[in-house]
C-alpha cells in the first residue's frame, strides 16, 4: 500500500513536531536547541580525540626513528 503525495506531505510537515512531543513533551525549537548543543559537543570531542590520536602519531613517529638510527 503506496502513500498518497498528500499523505507524505503531511507526515513531512508534522515529523518535527511529533518527535519533539516524544522528547519529554518540549517544544521543537527546545528539543532542536537541545540538539545543536549535542552536536557541538560531540564535535568538541571529536576534535579533541584527532588532536590525540595525532599527539600519538607524532610521538610514534619520533620512536620509530630512534629505533632506525645506527648506534
Amino acid at each position: 500500500m503506496a502513500l498518497a503525495q498528500e499523505d507524505l506531505d503531511y507526515i513531512k510537515a508534522h515529523l518535527g513536531t511529533w518527535l519533539a512531543e516524544q522528547s519529554l513533551a518540549r517544544p521543537p525549537v527546545v528539543y532542536e536547541i537541545e540538539l545543536r548543543e549535542r552536536m557541538v559537543r560531540v564535535e568538541e570531542e571529536l576534535r579533541h580525540q584527532r588532536e590525540l590520536i595525532k599527539a600519538m602519531l607524532e610521538q610514534m613517529e619520533k620512536r620509530f626513528e630512534a629505533v632506525d638510527k645506527p648506534n
